[in-house]
């Protein structure tokens, strides 16, 4: 299970390949090199840029070479390393923090996966809105055959971290579980130390931690849930809602970061603070009634509209702005 931007990386890179811009050659980058990686970024890759000839380089998760001879674009995915920086500590956070802005004022243009990131950008950082395109990225992973876990469950995906507020999701959970609620509840993703904290909420109650899990493992997960839990403080897309109304599973999303941009009308919706609206919400999607069945329909409907292939035409879009 690859964090988003990798999976964005992947998905829209073979998206480009399909749709190559007349003119010019796709040189992807897939590796770095020796030493540190913030010495790759800025003084190697630049180097490697003006030996080819370089006519642009884009630069798809946060970090650009800061002197370089060629346009540049960099894609944002999200500014949680500024707004929720005890989510990012130690170098890596300070890395974020230090170099993001200055890549971000830098860049000929910026893509953001969602207009509450672009928004976030311009506003926190004083980037120029003229230069960020938003561009929504796509569900991604393929609809295998493993089958799922058996019983109900409740899912929710992604790094346990403190952005993603998991444990407003356990306390709900144990309300529900209180009032004769029978499912499980998975929390898959990997440990950043929040595992043993989440397991002592859970008490008694059926709380399952896979750790990370595979493409084909999360999309069993997602395929044989009764909902998609995504309780998350701060996110700047949410992958995890379109993987799950594109495989006809109800979500309920906490009405916080892009959340609502990606689940528009087709998600049930709870305050990220309460952990009581948390739990009528997960009612109103397990349930067998009317409106579930409305969810399942209106998610297949709405992730059908995010494509791979549009987010693609709009980065070469971007890339004709700037090429001579």
């Amino acid at each position: 299970m690859p964090h988003g931007s990798g999976i964005y990386v992947r998905r829209l890179f073979e998206a480009l390949r399909r749709s190559p811009l007349r003119g010019h050659e796709l040189w992807a980058l897939d590796q770095g090199g020796p030493g540190p990686e913030m010495w790759w970024e800025q003084v190697t890759l630049p180097r490697l840029l003006r030996r080819r000839g370089a006519a642009l380089v884009h630069c798809p998760d946060s970090f650009l070479p800061l002197r370089r001879d060629c346009p540049g674009v960099v894609t944002i995915h999200d500014l949680a390393f500024a707004a929720m920086p005890f989510d990012m500590r130690g170098k890596t956070g300070w890395k974020y923090r230090t170099f993001v802005p200055r890549c971000a004022r830098s860049a000929e243009r910026v893509i953001c996966p969602s207009r509450f990131t672009a928004d976030d950008l311009v506003a926190r950082f004083g980037i120029d809105a003229n230069r960020v395109r938003v561009i929504p990225e796509a569900p991604a992973l393929p609809v295998g055959s493993v089958p799922p876990p058996a019983g109900p469950y409740l899912l929710s995906a992604g790094d346990l971290r403190p952005k993603k507020n998991l444990p407003l999701l356990v306390e709900a959970y144990r309300q529900l579980r209180g009032q004769g609620l029978e499912h499980r509840l998975v929390l898959a993703g990997l440990d950043v130390g929040m595992a043993t904290e989440l397991r002592r909420r859970a008490g008694s109650e059926p709380l399952e931690l896979p750790g990370f899990v595979s493409d084909r493992q999360l999309d069993a997960l997602i395929r044989g849930a009764d909902a998609v839990i995504v309780p998350s403080l701060y996110e700047g897309f949410g992958l995890i809602v379109l993987e799950a109304m594109a495989r006809g599973v109800p979500v309920a999303l906490a009405r916080a970061g892009a959340l609502p941009e990606v689940g528009g009308s087709a998600a049930t919706y709870f305050d990220p603070h309460d952990a009581g609206s948390l739990a009528q919400a997960i009612r109103r999607v397990v349930e067998k009634t009317p409106e579930r069945a409305s969810l399942r329909d209106a998610g297949r409907a709405r992730a059908a509209t995010f494509t791979w292939e549009r987010a693609a035409s709009a980065t070469l879009a971007v890339y004709q702005e700037l090429l001579p």
